[in-house]
């Protein structure tokens, strides 16, 4: 908590601090949507009337504060052009960490060099190409059938490159409009990330069991859910999945082009796959794996250090998603490190006011991608 003033004998009861602060923000590609504010002093909330910013001209804003409401939380703040699919972006094309003062006072200059894109404000003709590889693909191990879907980049028929490809579970909640908990909007992650010439690579999109879905993402036998089928399904992604792709599509095949990921138990079943087939993926797109619901998984890295191979590990959690998501990261990516000789690469990524749905995991999908799809990587 920033310090406030002994003039202030009112302070334990946080009241809003007399302190100017003005803000000049410069912004560099401007539009005719308006500037807010949005930080700790209005609990994050966006398009906050109270806190839109004066338009000085074209590509320069102030916002002046009179008072500064006081909360028990550091000052941070940052720029949107109305929710968070217009937000700020640093000049890598990613969202920056927060902005903080520890002293909020005086005047501060800023600058934005680009703005997250509305959600469906993406040139169509980046637009990837989806298709149906099948809607009941048989899965050996299981004894059941699936719909596999793929998103190939936009120019895949008119070249003949060969693609990485990043392998991702709960299909239905990953681009349609109408998912039942939301969606990450891959589709139209990957035509954004097309324009900024990034985002070569194949997503396969494996939809899940339905009722069976926890059992199937469920590495070990568990008390609550009995016996786990994941190690069953691990190996369908390995051993039947993998190889029909490469052998349908141009692929990369090799383990270091070679990606896999998912949220919730599809994260901790993708973290689980990727470690007991080492020689299969290099890459791991983890986001609010439910690490509790396995407590074995924390050993699994002793295992994969025995090939020690190079590997990436990205992991994402928000503190809104209860207590121990940030610390359960944390404990694997110690148990990550300290088992890889040096030869892994472990990005964490924690968001104070994440919560524990798809919309937040497809803002962090560009990221991540980003990053582990990164040339030489």
């Amino acid at each position: 908590m920033f310090a406030i003033p002994s003039a202030a004998p009112e302070a334990a009861g946080l009241p809003s601090r007399k302190s100017m602060l003005t803000l000049d923000l410069f912004t560099l590609n401007d539009d005719t949507r308006p500037v807010f504010l949005t930080g700790t002093f209005n609990s994050w909330v966006t398009e906050d009337v109270r806190y839109q910013m004066k338009k000085v001209k074209a590509g320069h804003y102030q916002y002046t504060f009179s008072e500064i409401p006081a909360t028990d939380e550091p000052f941070e703040y940052k720029y949107v052009k109305g929710g968070w699919d217009a937000e700020e972006l640093g000049s890598d094309g990613f969202p920056p960490a927060n902005r903080r003062m520890e002293v909020p006072r005086g005047k501060v200059t800023d600058v934005v060099p680009r703005w997250k894109q509305h959600g469906g404000d993406y040139d169509p003709a980046f637009y990837p190409d989806i298709q149906v590889v099948a809607k009941r693909f048989n899965l050996p191990q299981l004894r059941r059938r699936r719909r596999i879907s793929v998103l190939l980049p936009w120019n895949y028929e008119k070249s003949d490159r060969h693609y990485p490809v990043l392998y991702l579970q709960d299909g239905q909640n990953l681009f349609e409009e109408n998912a039942p908990f939301g969606t990450w909007g891959v589709d139209k992650k990957l035509a954004a990330l097309a324009q900024d010439g990034k985002g070569d690579f194949i997503v396969v999109a494996i939809d899940h069991g339905g009722k069976e879905r926890i059992k199937e993402f469920l590495p070990y036998k568990s008390k609550q859910w009995g016996d786990g089928l994941g190690r069953e399904y691990a190996g369908f992604l390995a051993e039947t999945l993998k190889p029909y792709i490469d052998n349908n599509f141009r692929t990369l095949p090799g383990r270091e082009h070679t990606g896999i990921g998912g949220s919730s138990m599809g994260g901790l079943i993708s973290i689980y796959a990727g470690l007991m087939f080492p020689e299969v993926y290099s890459k791991f797109m983890i986001f609010s794996p439910s690490l509790w619901a396995s407590p074995k998984i924390y050993a699994e890295p002793m295992r994969f250090a025995a090939y020690a191979p190079p590997a990436k590990f990205y992991l994402y959690g928000g503190s809104r998603e209860g207590a121990g998501m940030v610390a359960n990261l944390q404990h694997f990516r110690e148990a990550v490190e300290s088992n890889s000789r040096g030869t892994v690469q472990v990005r964490l990524e924690t968001d104070a006011h994440g919560k524990h749905n798809e919309a937040r995991w497809g803002t962090e999908f560009p990221r991540a991608a980003g990053w582990l799809f990164s040339d030489g990587a």
